[in-house]
């Protein structure tokens, strides 16, 4: 049997490091109070140049981390077929990061897509590229989850809820057509499109003319928001339906998970998540306090990481999860 398996991994971060003491300098907020309520101690964000411009963008940011799992994976640019970019944030309205990381490797015309799925979206795009590959469409596949969040937050008093929590990044994976049991074996993908407006970002906004205006900002609905405890509740609820659903699809059990690697949302979502499913602390990965959440960048970057600290091994069995604006949630099982 064909399937998708992960080859390598690579991930990019700016070198800005916020840390929850910057933030009090900006807002009514601690050290003690960020930590609580998510585990996060740092987050890192792009630098704003003399222009008034971030000096990376979320597409090179993308290809730095690409480059890395290529050359982890022993692919030549020649090689890729396609790229799925999964980002809520892409650098400019259209067209999407993908086409600017083809150009930025070289990539020689290999199809280029992404997917705005938010938090979710690097589970998504696992399982299209899982797709593709099992239906012959594509045999190499670059996998990216990149963000440039800090540029459109509140960061005031105001939009603590939301601005102590996010940070920027890119992670990467190379995904190739293998036989043998190695791969993705299972994917499950969820949406309920009735909460979208609890966590979203309205403006800029096809719905008026010129996508923005002076009233909208006035109003700050340029700024995104959220329902944290809706959200908080619907998180830890769907994770573990997900994780559930996604071994039962395999033909797994939750004892035979090496590794968990969940969006890393909150801390305490995490724990709660690993509670729940009955895994010990060194069976769920977590690297939210160095980088918070980088929304669809989480997860690869966590993937990259575990490898990297010899955490994810040949064979292993892993569940990748995630949940976010949408809502959409969804999980993926893969035998490393």
């Amino acid at each position: 049997m064909i399937r998708a398996a992960i080859l390598g991994t690579g991930f990019h971060v700016p070198e800005q490091i916020v840390t929850n003491q910057d933030m009090t300098k900006w807002m009514d907020t601690s050290d003690e109070w960020i930590t609580q309520r998510s585990g996060i101690q740092e987050r890192r964000w792009v630098t704003i140049g003399t222009d008034g411009k971030a000096t990376e963008t979320g597409a090179e940011m993308g290809a730095k981390a690409a480059a890395q799992a290529m050359a982890q994976a022993g692919v030549e640019p020649a090689e890729i077929d396609l790229v799925i970019y999964a980002t809520l944030n892409p650098d400019c309205f259209f067209p999407g990061n993908g086409v600017f990381v083809e150009d930025l490797l070289g990539l020689k015309t290999a199809g280029a897509m992404d997917i705005r799925n938010q938090c979710s979206g690097f589970v998504y795009g696992l399982a299209a590229a899982d797709g593709f590959i099992r239906a012959g469409t594509a045999r190499t596949i670059l996998v990216i989850g990149g963000e440039i969040q800090s540029t459109a937050l509140n960061v005031t008093t105001e939009g603590r809820e939301m601005a102590v929590l996010f940070g920027d990044g890119a992670g990467a994976v190379v995904v190739q057509a293998a036989e043998g049991q190695r791969g993705i074996l299972a994917s499950v993908l969820h949406s309920q499109g009735r909460f979208a407006k609890d966590l979203w970002l309205e403006a800029p906004t096809a719905l008026v003319p010129e996508r923005i205006n002076a009233d909208l900002i006035a109003a700050g609905r340029h700024y995104p928001t959220m329902d944290g405890k809706l959200v908080f509740k619907h998180a830890t609820r769907r994770f573990c339906e997900a994780i559930k659903e996604v071994l039962e699809k395999g033909g797994a059990t939750v004892d035979e998970v090496d590794l968990l690697v969940p969006h890393q949302a909150n801390q305490r979502i995490t724990e709660a998540v690993g509670k729940r499913m009955g895994l010990p602390a060194d069976r769920v990965f977590s690297n939210i306090a160095r980088y918070g959440n980088t929304t669809a960048a989480t997860i690869p970057i966590a993937l990259s990481e575990a490898a990297a600290a010899g955490r994810l091994k040949s064979g292993d069995l892993v569940v990748t999860v995630a949940f976010g604006s949408g809502f959409t949630w969804g999980a993926n099982l893969i035998r490393w």
